[in-house]
């Protein structure tokens, strides 16, 4: 059970939605955030909701029976729409695309590769700047640095910029950068990552995990929600299994049934999800089809010669291809 808060509760009538919740055999947890204070409630009795709906200080009351309450769709069923100002957003009825290198290697890099999105009237740009990576010898990114030169030149250009974040200790250098701070796969489990990025008021996106279900990847972002923070997007990136035909499995049925199953946005990400360069479009359009709410791929001048990711990675014009594409079937 969630029950919404009004802005002006007072401490007494809190103290008596509590103890009535406890009268009742749940336990409670309040959560605030930047939009809303809630209490989610634990608990298996049965009861008539009207009991907590007609108390003082009461804005709202759902049963939601899924272990992820706050991500859910079954209390807000309105769609999530993440604003990154300027007139960019990420969510239901406006199909987003983002796309960038897998790593920021370079001014020049940069520079291109805005220019490119610019003439695609492409909004958002990904690129890494610490990168996880199998090997320890491979190109790991620019670091702070680079994320520094990749941020003077995208606000140049009203550019954003989404970034992934590794560990707590990056969260705060990074703020002042990103639009939107990237959760990897190899991270999605990282509860630690989790709690401390519910505690800032910028949006985050979320890998699914590398095997992860798609009930793991909502609670992974049930715990962000529950820390505080709304602003959070979703992303089906394909998942480990025993075929080796390709890098993953892009699980197409996700993209549905996370619908389905939460408010929160669904981005694609086709190029970690086939790992061949010459799919990554059809992946794209068939992830737009089931219905998500964008895409994010990796695009780079010259592929053959990216410092990581290569294989997958677009060039300019299969990249401006694929963006007519999009466009004409949105």
């Amino acid at each position: 059970m969630i029950i919404q808060l009004k802005p002006s509760i007072s401490a007494n009538e809190k103290e008596k939605i509590r103890e009535t919740v406890y009268s009742l055999g749940y336990k409670t947890t309040e959560v605030t955030t930047q939009n809303s204070c809630y209490v989610v409630c634990i608990g298996k009795n049965e009861f008539d909701i009207r009991l907590i709906g007609n108390l003082s200080g009461v804005a709202d009351v759902h049963r939601v029976s899924d272990t992820y309450k706050l991500v859910s769709r079954k209390w807000k069923t309105t769609a999530t729409q993440i604003d990154l100002g300027d007139n960019v957003f990420i969510g239901e009825n406006k199909f987003s695309i983002m796309a960038g290198p897998c790593s920021i290697e370079s001014e020049e890099q940069i520079e291109k590769i805005t220019d490119h999105l610019i003439e695609n009237n492409i909004k958002i740009m990904r690129g890494g700047v610490f990168k996880p990576r199998s090997s320890p010898y491979a190109f790991r990114g620019m670091g702070l640095d680079g994320l520094k030169m990749f941020y003077r030149i995208c606000r140049k250009k009203g550019i954003k910029i989404i970034s992934e974040v590794m560990q707590v200790s990056q969260i705060d250098e990074m703020l002042e950068y990103v639009d939107v701070l990237q959760v990897g796969a190899r991270n999605s489990q990282n509860f630690n990552l989790l709690d401390e990025l519910g505690k800032i008021d910028k949006p985050v996106m979320i890998k699914r995990g590398i095997s992860g279900t798609i009930d793991e990847l909502m609670q992974s972002a049930e715990y962000i929600f529950s820390s505080g923070n709304e602003k959070l997007i979703l992303c089906e990136r394909g998942i480990r299994t025993y075929e080796n035909a390709y890098r993953n499995t892009f699980d197409i049925n996700a993209i549905p049934i996370l619908k389905e199953k939460t408010h929160l946005p669904v981005i694609a990400d086709p190029s970690h999800g086939i790992g061949i360069r010459e799919f990554v479009p059809v992946i794209a359009m068939a992830a737009m089809i089931a219905g998500a709410d964008g895409v994010i791929y990796e695009v780079h001048e010259s592929p053959e010669e990216a410092a990581s990711d290569g294989q997958q990675t677009l060039n300019f014009s299969e990249s401006s291809a694929l963006v007519s594409r999009l466009i004409a079937k949105n």
